[in-house]
């Protein structure tokens, strides 16, 4: 990425965990995200963080996201993003998965469930 001063990007402030994984390791660090923009987001965890480094992100509702540390300061870093991301879909709930993860959920009637009579009975 060019050396270029970025602070006048609109972010999103927001504190969600996140998965990074850094080039050459094959574990997983979970690291707190404190901010979120277009091109990259600045993070926070005990992480051996260097300038330059190349790491993946997996952001909620985008996926793995490739970028390189921009800065570190003690146990926070900014992590600059290869292409730029929709910050709005980071902060939007969950997607739904597919069919249910496939668990059928049984949602009793309520036409049925209002004609019973009587009390409950043990079976």
């Amino acid at each position: 990425m060019a050396e270029v001063d970025n602070r006048q990007i609109a972010r999103d402030s927001l504190f969600v965990l996140v998965e990074l994984r850094i080039d050459g390791e094959q574990a997983l660090h979970r690291v707190k995200m404190r901010n979120l923009s277009t091109g990259g987001m600045m993070a926070e965890g005990a992480v051996l963080a260097m300038r330059g480094l190349v790491v993946w992100i997996n952001l909620r509702n985008i996926g793995w996201v490739e970028g390189s540390i921009a800065w570190v300061q003690e146990s926070r870093f900014g992590i600059a993003f290869r292409e730029e991301i929709d910050p709005k879909l980071a902060r939007a709930p969950q997607a739904a998965k597919a069919a249910n993860d496939g668990l059928l959920i049984h949602r009793p009637n309520a036409a049925l469930a209002a004609r019973s009579e009587g009390p409950l009975r043990k079976i």
